[in-house]
């Protein structure tokens, strides 16, 4: 098979894999819901936060005199790999842009980001703010340092990370690397979605971030970003799969993908080793990044499609802003129930239920009547943009 053949366009595909392409933009028939997805996303949540609060070496001060290591070492063993699931975060992400994006203008595409975002991240910094700042004697001790009206106008915007202002909570690092990734790809929506130009897309970002550690630019190593955008193209990639079906071009980007995620994964190693007192085994980092490959490529290519628990929305749901709120509020939380009395086990139960029950609530909350009342709002906006833009310009004399 020729690359001509393999960059083929959506009437082609339609000869090639039949049902799995239909309609005048290649669109599979229609399919089960990827409730498997939802499961995941909560998963690579979890794993995050059992990192956070039991492998962390930066939350001694919470566990009065004693590190996680030493009151739960069996846990401490495996929470050590817990941040792995930022990677399956971005894996997924891959998949779910494109899979959310495809055939919207790009309008629709900003529109549909700042709706998911926004109101959920507000509410994690208003929450956290008001928990660090009136808990003080239960947070970290560093944890309210610097933390003014600035930083948290700065925080607002979630561009924090290039305007140089620190992070209310660390978690918020992931969104700067989110951002970056939604400006990359809408350029391929302004240039309107299609399986030539996304895959096209896929190859030009990944020699970029092979090719900008080398090149030693500043912005270009910001924006190509070397050790996340395997993850993400390697989502775009299985996402193709799932909507056009597989194809040996397919099958090489993820590869490719794989490979590079864990030639990256010594780089990313040495951060985590750094925050945690001790070794990691490349092995066992290597063997849980293909895990999360083998997932949502098995989500992809139909594997999971017999899980129908409608459930899991609710759990994917709740990703987001369990995400946003584990780690500074968790931390306080635990804080407080072990000076209060409680055992470490008996802590982290009432701590991780309380987190779970307060990420529902400001799903329900906040979520979901904010992102209808900021949609409808900015749909105006584009309307009117819209009519504006139509309008023929004004004669001068």
């Amino acid at each position: 098979m020729t690359s001509s053949q393999l960059l083929t366009e959506p009437s082609r595909l339609r000869r090639r894999f039949g049902s799995r392409a239909s309609g005048t933009d290649g669109a599979p028939a229609k399919r089960p819901r990827l409730y498997a997805l939802d499961g995941m996303r909560l998963f690579a949540a979890l794993s995050v936060m059992s990192f956070h609060w039991t492998a962390y070496v930066g939350i001694d001060g919470i566990w009065q005199g004693i590190t996680p290591k030493q009151a739960l070492p069996a846990l401490n063993r495996v929470a050590a790999y817990g941040w792995l699931g930022v990677e399956l975060f971005f894996v997924i992400s891959g998949f779910v842009i494109c899979m959310s994006c495809w055939g919207k203008r790009p309008g629709e595409f900003f529109i549909s980001r700042v709706v998911r975002l926004y109101p959920g991240y507000w509410a994690g910094i208003a929450l956290t703010t008001t928990v660090v700042l009136g808990l003080k004697q239960y947070a970290r001790h560093t944890a309210g340092d610097g933390i003014d009206a600035s930083t948290v106008l700065g925080n607002l915007t979630m561009l924090q990370t290039p305007l140089g202002m620190r992070h209310i909570d660390g978690v918020y690092w992931t969104l700067w690397v989110e951002m970056r990734f939604y400006l990359l790809f809408a350029i391929v929506v302004a240039l309107g979605l299609t399986y030539r130009k996304v895959v096209a897309f896929c190859g030009i970002w990944t020699i970029l971030a092979v090719l900008a550690p080398q090149a030693q630019i500043p912005l270009l190593t910001t924006m190509a970003m070397p050790n996340e955008s395997p993850f993400f193209i390697a989502g775009i990639g299985m996402y193709l799969m799932y909507r056009f079906g597989q194809n040996l071009l397919l099958w090489g980007i993820v590869g490719f993908s794989w490979i590079l995620a864990l030639t990256r994964l010594t780089a990313i190693k040495e951060v985590y080793v750094s925050v945690l007192g001790h070794g990691l085994s490349w092995n066992v980092m290597a063997a849980v990044v293909t895990l999360a490959f083998l997932l949502v490529l098995g989500a992809a290519l139909g594997a999971f499609n017999r899980i129908q628990w409608k459930w899991l929305t609710v759990a994917g749901a709740l990703t987001f802003p369990l995400y946003l709120i584990h780690q500074e509020v968790g931390w306080t939380l635990i804080h407080f129930l072990l000076t209060h009395g409680l055992g470490v086990s008996a802590a982290l139960v009432v701590a991780l239920v309380s987190m779970l029950i307060t990420a529902y609530l400001i799903h329900r909350v906040v979520e979901r009547p904010g992102s209808k009342v900021l949609k409808n709002a900015l749909d105006r906006s584009m309307a009117t943009l819209r009519r504006s833009s139509d309008e023929p310009e004004p004669v001068r004399r």
